[in-house]
């Protein structure tokens, strides 16, 4: 399976220590070289910087062979890059939050997933408990959610764990 990460899961995952289940569930994840520039910010949170200081081997970071695409200018250029190398890549799933860079994606042909639900996918295979691991999405980084998500995100831990028992 081949996957290309945005900035986005990838910093939230890293915050709240849930990034390892990444190559659980995938194996290797790809990553545009503007998204490590991104997760390099100044103000980027310390668990951040330091998981950039030794990044893990199952991350691989790639260049985007393409010339950029003029039609993705209105996203930031790591979203630009990600969804581009997805493409390149011809990628099963691209990890990203931003709604507008869902929308491109899915608009060229790329599945997508965010943040959620990867959190999802590890919470029914058993690797994290997903409900916990959101509440500190929630009260720990700046990661934001409407009131709707929040409940889809909850209800669906709910169901998957109601047919589990």
């Amino acid at each position: 399976m081949i996957v290309v990460a945005d900035a986005s899961p990838l910093n939230y995952l890293i915050q709240i220590e849930c990034d390892p289940l990444l190559r659980e569930l995938f194996g290797k994840v790809l990553v545009p070289a503007a998204v490590i520039e991104e997760l390099r910010h100044p103000a980027a949170p310390s668990p951040v910087a330091s998981w950039l200081l030794h990044i893990p081997s199952w991350i691989e970071v790639r260049a985007v062979s393409a010339r950029p695409d003029p039609a993705l200018e209105l996203l930031d250029l790591g979203e630009r890059e990600a969804i581009q190398l997805a493409q390149e890549q011809h990628a099963d799933l691209l990890l990203i939050d931003e709604r507008r860079g869902r929308l491109e994606a899915k608009r060229r042909g790329v599945a997508t997933t965010g943040t959620l639900g990867v959190l999802l996918t590890a919470g029914k295979r058993g690797l994290v408990d997903a409900e916990a691991a959101f509440e500190r999405l929630i009260s720990e980084t700046s990661f934001r959610a409407a009131p709707a998500v929040r409940e889809g995100f909850v209800k669906q831990c709910g169901e998957w764990r109601r047919r589990k028992d």
